[in-house]
């Protein structure tokens, strides 16, 4: 709500969330892997987290295949609606949220899906956005680098190694402050941006999106969860990442393609607002189950 008030007052440059975005990007979100993850008790539970992003975008592919053959719909609204479809919000509104409805000390699951929904978006979602724009040519080279150059990638990386060689805890007080200002920074900067002209235009890709988004992909991750026997809290936080909104960067890369980016701006901002009712729901099934 702060960033949405600050926007409207235009009391902040227009561009103002991107230095916020650079703080959580390359200083907290890194801080938040050498927080926890060095901490975690690696076990096959953890398979879920890591195989989320992947289950949320291959049921969003096919979802968008079946629902474009019915509405037969143009090649550059069904890679936005992909894009939009496939991708959660696992750290600017997950994180925040987790901590809100479960504790910070679930971060650490919350990371490894995040880590591996930006794979999903810089190799499957990439190559979805070049097939609907049919500008550019797929660079495997490209990949890696963004890959290899992301901040939060790198920070993970070496939260996973350097603990075994070197003793960083004297850098924990650090670490913790640091990561404890990833909830209101993200949301704030979400604010910033969110944007809603002509939205009752596109209101049928956006309700079929968001229907897929925020209720068939958790009930798909929840789903495999229920096959594969997995009880307590590592599979509960895999589902409720699934039931976050649209990865914000998904927009980015629909502008960056030309692919309806402003169908893909809607369905991330809609998405944000609903999702604070949604993820509530998902959040007592999950209590239930």
């Amino acid at each position: 709500m702060a960033g949405m008030l600050f926007r409207m007052s235009k009391l902040l440059p227009s561009n103002a969330h991107k230095g916020i975005s650079a703080w959580i990007i390359y200083l907290a979100l890194p801080a938040v892997s050498f927080k926890y993850l060095p901490h975690i008790q690696w076990s096959n539970q953890l398979m879920l987290p890591a195989l989320m992003p992947v289950i949320v975008w291959l049921g969003g592919w096919l979802f968008v295949r079946l629902y474009s053959s019915i509405n037969k719909i143009g090649k550059s609204t069904e890679g936005a609606l992909k894009l939009s479809s496939g991708l959660s919000n696992t750290s600017f509104v997950g994180f925040p949220l987790i901590m809100a409805y479960f504790s910070d000390k679930e971060l650490g699951i919350a990371v490894i899906c995040d880590q591996v929904t930006f794979m999903m978006l810089s190799t499957a979602g990439v190559l979805v956005a070049i097939n609907a724009s049919q500008k550019q040519k797929l660079s495997v080279k490209t990949i890696i680098k963004k890959v290899l150059r992301f901040p939060p990638f790198l920070g993970c990386v070496g939260a996973l190694t350097i603990p075994h060689f070197i003793d960083i805890s004297s850098l924990n007080p650090l670490f913790d402050k640091l990561a404890v200002t990833v909830a209101p920074l993200a949301l704030f900067s979400i604010g910033l941006q969110l944007k809603f002209d002509g939205w009752k235009n596109e209101l049928k890709h956006i309700g079929a999106s968001l229907t897929y988004k925020l209720l068939i992909a958790p009930a798909l991750v929840l789903g495999v969860a229920l096959l594969m026997g997995l009880k307590g809290i590592i599979p509960q936080i895999a589902i409720f990442e699934a039931a976050m909104p649209t990865l914000l960067t998904s927009g980015v890369v629909a502008e960056e393609y030309s692919v309806n980016p402003k169908l893909s701006s809607l369905i991330i901002g809609i998405s944000i607002l609903v999702a604070f009712a949604t993820t509530w729901l998902w959040y007592h099934i999950l209590q239930i189950l």
